[in-house]
């Protein structure tokens, strides 16, 4: 095997996990491989989840903003149409750049790329298949699998890749869907079902569970998304579950049965099946190498992210966590520096989660009811957008910021925020929760006025019940 063959890092799988850690590997001076059986690169995430999906997200505003609430503003823009089309030509440029832009970072970072199927042959070498069926052999010191997740298909539903569908196809349906369900009330099926709600279609969502975003969201935000989201629209059927569909003559019937066991039929031209997302690592050969798996399917690893095998590592959505881009960015990040004899860490304690729907939601740190589940004694303030000015002056005033603070200590414990721009104002919440501030070090930390993260301050303020907006 030639000097070109060998490597001190491989990592299988170019997503935000696997390409960030091998460019942070490569930055100290380790020689990286990533290994990836896709014509581009930047994984699910970049190609059919967080990126394309976010630009629907926000062409689809616009054409909302422009029927609904240009005219508010004094802006009047009549026979108002939507060219498809160039919307969804529009996604596909900003993931052509983003994508072209990794090539680009591997080729400055000096990261070889390979293309191709990875599968383990030993602990230190991978058999990379290539599409036209050549292989190559590849050492290595450190193995990272990074291959990411799949979409979960339900078995009384399987997808067709057409009318029952999984986020891949549902950001690229050729029209306009007359009635779309959504199974599923998490962040994926919320996302893609605000972008079909705002282009025109009717948007029914199904879960299981008797709220939406269910997990470390708090309740109180959770009920107030689902009201504005039900003002946009929207039809709830929560408490329910899909136990059976029939697909012909163009539709799908499917039939629902709720929490007391009442079945009724629900009609669509497309379902969305979006329950959640499991790990991947098929034909990957890691099992018959020792590598063990939890009764989830992920991977198992220790503090350092190394699994059962010496010499073989894992990160991302393969093994347990939230399955969230920057989580695999940290854990990439963490890994390369362990591996180059640094002190890599992740607190994973203060990861925002983010619903990307119009108003947002953002979250980080505990719940209301995950604190007094964990019997913690604490205190929460909260403060509505409807007395922030900035969003006032925006037209944006549903939703609030709640803080939760720990009543000795005033340490904060998590914050939430369903609101507009929430993404970008839960990365204070996330800085403060990161160096242990208390609500105090919030609530006196002094905000530029008129903007949105002055709310965040008021609900730090009422912590105590010393707002002085509300």
């Amino acid at each position: 095997m030639t000097d070109a063959q060998r490597f001190d890092v491989i990592v299988i799988g170019s997503g935000p996990g696997g390409y960030v850690g091998a460019i942070r590997a490569a930055q100290l001076g380790l020689k990286v491989a990533c290994v990836e059986k896709e014509a581009t690169l930047g994984g699910t995430c970049l190609n059919v989840g967080c990126i394309p999906s976010k630009a629907l997200l926000d062409s689809s505003e616009w054409f909302s903003q422009a029927r609904h609430k240009f005219a508010g503003h004094g802006v009047v823009c009549d026979n108002i149409r939507l060219d498809l089309p160039a919307m969804l030509g529009r996604k596909d440029t900003v993931v052509h750049g983003l994508t072209q832009g990794i090539a680009g970072l591997f080729k400055k970072n000096k990261v070889t790329r390979i293309a191709g199927h990875a599968r383990f042959r030993d602990t230190h070498t991978l058999e990379v298949t290539a599409n036209d069926g050549t292989q190559q052999p590849v050492q290595a010191n450190a193995i990272v699998i990074a291959t990411g997740s799949e979409p979960i298909a339900l078995p009384s539903l399987p997808f067709d890749g057409e009318r029952i569908v999984s986020s891949t196809e549902a950001l690229c349906f050729p029209e306009v869907p007359q009635h779309l369900v959504v199974i599923g009330g998490g962040a994926i099926g919320l996302e893609l079902g605000s972008v079909w709600l705002r282009l025109g279609a009717k948007v029914t969502v199904v879960e299981l569970l008797p709220r939406l975003i269910p997990g470390p969201t708090d309740g109180q935000i959770a009920a107030a998304l689902q009201r504005t989201l039900t003002k946009q629209g929207f039809t709830f059927r929560l408490g329910s579950k899909v136990t059976h569909g029939v697909v012909g003559n163009g539709e799908v019937v499917l039939t629902i049965e709720d929490s007391k066991g009442q079945q009724s039929e629900l009609q669509a031209d497309r379902v969305l099946v979006a329950v959640g997302r499991k790990a991947y690592s098929a034909g990957l050969g890691a099992q018959e190498i020792g590598v063990a798996y939890d009764e989830r399917g992920r991977i198992v690893v220790n503090t350092h992210f190394q699994t059962s095998v010496p010499g073989v590592y894992a990160i991302g959505d393969v093994i347990a966590g939230p399955m969230l881009a920057h989580k695999a960015e940290e854990e990439g990040v963490a890994l390369a520096e362990h591996l180059a004899g640094k002190a890599g860490h992740v607190n994973y304690d203060v990861i925002p989660g983010i619903v990307y729907t119009w108003p947002e939601v953002a979250t980080v740190g505990l719940s209301e009811e995950a604190a007094k589940a964990a019997g913690i004694t604490y205190k929460a303030g909260t403060f509505f957008f409807l007395a922030n000015g900035r969003a006032r002056c925006m037209d944006e005033t549903d939703g609030l910021v709640k803080v939760i603070a720990d009543a000795k200590t005033d340490r904060v414990l998590g914050v939430h925020i369903v609101g507009p721009r929430a993404s970008d104002v839960i990365a204070e919440a996330v800085m403060a929760m990161e160096f242990g501030a208390s609500a105090e070090d919030i609530a006196r930390a002094m905000h530029g006025h008129p903007t949105l993260p002055e709310a965040l301050r008021e609900a730090a303020l009422n912590v105590e019940k010393r707002s002085r907006q509300s």
